[in-house]
């Protein structure tokens, strides 16, 4: 009995494991060293950054360290890297709206002045 309560205890602790948060600015080496895609070089690029800093956000982890974009920002972001507690979300291009267009007003018909109509011209 004591032996399946602590396999299902380390289970559940390597499970929680799994779906950590990592946030990058505490991150330590090794914790970015165990994320999926990242290696020593990348790892010390974020840590050399940090000195410098702390990342305000995505946008500014990808203009800040090479090799990060929104493909591997995403996938970090999947594995439970965060910047500042956020996930990563790839900002959607706006595509203007399109306008529709605006109804035309009819215009006053012109209307003969009386000499034109009479045909008379006086001078």
């Amino acid at each position: 009995m004591i032996a399946k309560t602590a396999a299902v205890l380390v289970t559940g602790l390597f499970a929680g494991l799994s779906w950590a948060q990592i946030e990058l600015n505490k991150a330590s080496e090794i914790d970015l060293d165990g994320l999926r895609g990242v290696g020593p070089s990348l790892t010390r690029q974020v840590l050399h950054e940090r000195q410098k800093g702390a990342f305000a956000d995505w946008p500014d982890v990808m203009q800040r360290i090479k090799g990060i974009g929104p493909k591997k920002a995403a996938s970090l972001s999947d594995q439970g890297l965060r910047v500042q507690g956020q996930l990563y979300a790839p900002s959607v291009p706006t595509m203007p709206q399109p306008t529709m267009p605006q109804p035309t007003m009819p215009q006053p018909a012109v209307t003969p002045n009386a000499d034109s109509v009479s045909g008379t011209h006086t001078r």
